[in-house]
Formats: C-alpha cells, structure tokens, sequence
C-alpha cells in the first residue's frame, strides 16, 4: 500500500514511541508461538499484506504495546504514514477530535483497546473510523488484553466489526523465556547481566516483562552514573528488592 499525499505523521502531544520497540528486539525463543505473529504484524506495517485490519491481544506484559509501537518504526522506515493511540493515556480527550481525520493514514495503532468498555462516546467514535479507514484502503491494528469477543460493548456494531478482521493471541513467556530475554535485552543494551543477577531480578520483581525491562533499564542508568557493575547487592540497593 503506497503512502497517502499528504497525511500527517506526527504523534499527538505527550503520545511518543519508545526507541526500543521494534521487532528486531522483541523476544522470541526457538520454537516461539509468537514467531507467526510477529511476522505477520512485520508484513502489515511495512504495506506488504492485503489486510485492513487486524487484531492482537494478550495479557498485561506480554507485549501487545511493544508490537504496535514495532509496528509503527516499522511504517516509518517504509515511509509510511502512521499513527499511535495508546487509549489508557487519551480517554479524557474527546473521540471525536482525536480520531478525526484518522483514515487519511496508512496505518493507524490503537493500544489499549479495552479501555472503550462502557465508554459509548469511544465506541461510537472507533466504529466510525473503523468504517471510515476500510472505506479509504488504509489499515488498522488494533491492541487490547481481551479478544473481541470478549469486550463487554453496548455498540453491537462495533463489536461485530471487530471480529471481522484478522485475530492474534501474543502468547505470554516462560520463566526461562523471560530470563533469556532479560540477557538478551542487557547485551543490546551494551553489558551482559548474569544468570545469577537475571534469577534474582526475576524471582523477585513484577514478573511482567515490561516491568522486568523497566528495571533493566533503571540498573542500567544507575550502573552508568555510579560506575558499577550490577551485580546483586547493586540490584538490592537500586531496586531496593
């Protein structure tokens, strides 16, 4: 799909991609469920794939927001036009003016999804664009923790759109998955975190993997500025677990 003449790009105030999603640094293990997905999604953002919409869900942590912000580093390396909605920090904000104007993108992430239940205003809004963006041969992806089938709407229209369109479950990691992972972001990162250090972080923070990457990222700045190594009495003191 080419780029629309024209479209806006930029992300709305306060609203900002993080520099490390992208699906080159998304987590898969050999024999990952998560490897189709991931393709998929790579296909879709860069306008290879005849879909127009397509669904991804999967519990808190298990990187639904990584894979659509993925998605949208990926339109823009294609030179796309796109755009990031992440519903939990923009539901005070009026639908209407929000997604106005939405459809004259080539893509458009909406995270969070399952913040519109009892939310009619969103509702009505989203089926809108939803219309509006198949209509304009743009496409739309979609991110939320529950299927569609299992949002609880009172617009049935919507809720009968939103199964139309191509459906993923992102399967959550394993401890060991997590674990790798862990090790895998370090060295990305520039240092290698130790198996020791990666069992203790895991054993005893947030087991969501953002929340495990949050603290990566915390140790890894607080090792910078004290000129240390993160060993376990630094995570202690750091992370204060």
């Amino acid at each position: 799909m080419s780029n629309k003449q024209g479209a806006p790009q930029q992300l709305p105030l306060g609203v900002s991609l993080r520099d490390d999603a992208t699906f080159d640094n998304f987590y898969l293990s050999g024999e990952d469920a998560n490897r189709q997905v991931v393709e998929a999604l790579q296909a879709f953002a860069s306008g290879r794939s005849p879909e127009q919409v397509v669904y991804l869900w999967g519990e808190p942590g298990s990187g639904v927001s990584h894979l659509l912000q993925s998605a949208c580093q990926s339109a823009e390396e294609a030179a796309r036009s796109f755009q990031y909605l992440p519903l939990t920090d923009l539901m005070a904000m009026d639908p209407g003016v929000m997604l106005d104007g939405l459809e004259q993108l080539d893509l458009v992430c909406i995270d969070d999804l399952h913040q519109i239940e009892g939310q009619p205003r969103w509702q009505e809004a989203l089926f809108h664009l939803y219309n509006r963006v198949r209509d304009s041969g743009g496409q739309l992806l979609l991110g939320a923790r529950k299927p569609p089938r299992g949002l609880e709407l009172t617009l049935a229209d919507l809720h009968s759109r939103l199964q139309w369109g191509l459906t993923f479950q992102l399967q959550a990691l394993t401890d060991n998955d997590k674990l790798e992972a862990l090790r895998r972001r370090s060295r990305l990162r520039g240092f290698d975190l130790s198996e020791d250090v990666a069992q203790y972080i895991l054993h005893r923070a947030p087991r969501d993997t953002r929340a495990l990457f949050q603290c990566l990222e915390t140790l890894d700045r607080a090792s910078l500025m004290a000129k240390r190594k993160i060993t376990i009495p630094f995570v202690k003191e750091v992370l204060g677990i």
